[in-house]
């Protein structure tokens, strides 16, 4: 995720003011719209000239459109913008079982989509997916595609779209870019899925406001996303954030990775599922059924989980010591429950000062699929960063910089 420095005073190229402005301008229009020229100008500092060159610039480009009149005591009623949500993302989250495939505008709203199984082989599944994002282009003739973004409960190479560690989907490494983007024709973008919910939060669900955040991911496994100041962190081979991976007990069951006793091995749906009974054959899903219609049992193994969690968050906590860790799960339906168990772990692994706040996500559901909207957007918008800046330090040199 790239990240903007408006505290560099180099002078910059007009070229690199050009684009600095263009992403100020473009993500103050995403998160305040309808806005006006004039407004857009008061709030980013920019010159009104610059501002209105910007504008049609973006409304050539068929990102930005005019929207309504608005309304003045006097003078000449100001025309607001809005982005053009003609142009659509398709968006896939890969899970172990069944995928889903989706189409959202730039705004993030989801206009269809549909299941998948997802098949024991890459390559099938590859091409099952491809089918899949023909099928939802072709239903919506109206929309103009950007790009397609992928989220997945694992690692990618970066540059190359290779998935390079997926133990929970239990796939060898593979290509998986490559088969796609030449059934459809379209740009892949690729990302672990804790990685899109970081991006989710970042860009839809006000998470931009935080400079250091951890995002937990609990699902067939566990995963974490790491925004630290302000930037997604990846580190070496693209591996930052394999929380789920750490070992809580070297003598503990085996981990799909291979390891023993790992986080998700105590703290994951699966887990849960298995504390409720070895012998039973039933999904997180009914498990939750269950749990909500009052089953104490179910109660039980999920006030357990509840308490994995938390005691995998001690980890995260006093290793990265974020101002905020969100959750996303479909167990945090529950989570007047579970919240306070993990947040009583939580607490208790504060060395000094104020606890983290945590939180379940803004949209739990749909946070992978929304943060891969946001994977194939921030090209063009480039990070959330500009806007949150600029409102909170004021007029920098750089951004003051005309067309």
């Amino acid at each position: 995720m790239k990240r903007l420095n408006f505290t560099n005073t180099q002078v910059a190229s007009s070229e690199t003011a050009r684009d600095i402005n263009r992403g100020v301008v473009l993500n103050l229009i995403r998160r305040r719209q309808p806005i006006s020229r004039a407004d857009l100008a008061r709030v980013s500092g920019l010159q009104r000239s610059t501002v209105s060159l910007i504008t049609e610039q973006l409304i050539g480009e068929k990102w930005v459109v005019n929207g309504p009149l608005g309304r003045l005591p006097r003078g000449r009623r100001p025309t607001f913008l809005r982005l053009n949500e003609r142009r659509a993302i398709v968006v896939a989250d890969l899970r172990p079982n069944q995928s889903t495939v989706a189409v959202a505008d730039v705004n993030g709203k989801f206009l269809s989509q549909e299941s998948i199984a997802t098949l024991s082989h890459p390559a099938k599944t590859a091409a099952k997916l491809a089918a899949s994002i023909k099928h939802q282009m072709l239903a919506h003739p109206e929309l103009v595609f950007e790009g397609i973004g992928i989220s997945l409960p694992g690692r990618v190479e970066m540059g190359t779209g290779k998935i390079t560690f997926a133990p929970n989907l239990k796939w060898p490494e593979f290509d998986f870019r490559k088969p796609i983007e030449q059934a459809t024709g379209m740009h892949v973008e690729m990302e672990n899925a804790a990685n899109a919910c970081v991006l989710a939060e970042v860009w839809f669900g006000g998470g931009e406001a935080v400079g250091d955040m951890v995002v937990v991911t609990v699902s067939e496994g566990i995963g974490t996303g790491l925004f630290v100041n302000h930037q997604l962190a990846r580190g070496l081979n693209g591996l930052a954030g394999e929380f789920g991976h750490i070992s809580l007990d070297p003598s503990g069951p085996v981990c799909s990775c291979g390891n023993r006793g790992c986080w998700e091995i105590y703290g994951s749906n699966r887990a849960a599922v298995r504390y409720y009974s070895e012998a039973e054959n039933i999904t997180f899903h009914d498990l939750m059924t269950l749990a909500e219609a009052g089953d104490a049992m179910a109660l039980q193994a999920l006030d357990r989980m509840a308490h994995e969690i938390g005691r995998g968050m001690r980890l995260v906590v006093k290793g990265l010591a974020p101002e905020e860790i969100v959750v996303v799960g479909e167990f945090t339906r529950l989570w007047s429950r579970m919240g306070p168990t993990i947040e009583a772990e939580v607490k208790a692994s504060v060395l000094v000062g104020k606890a983290p706040r945590v939180r379940p996500a803004s949209d739990p559901r749909m946070a992978r699929l929304r943060g891969t909207v946001a994977m194939v957007l921030q090209k063009h918008f480039g990070a959330s960063s500009p806007e949150r800046f600029q409102e909170r330090n004021g007029r920098q040199s750089a951004v003051k910089a005309g067309v």
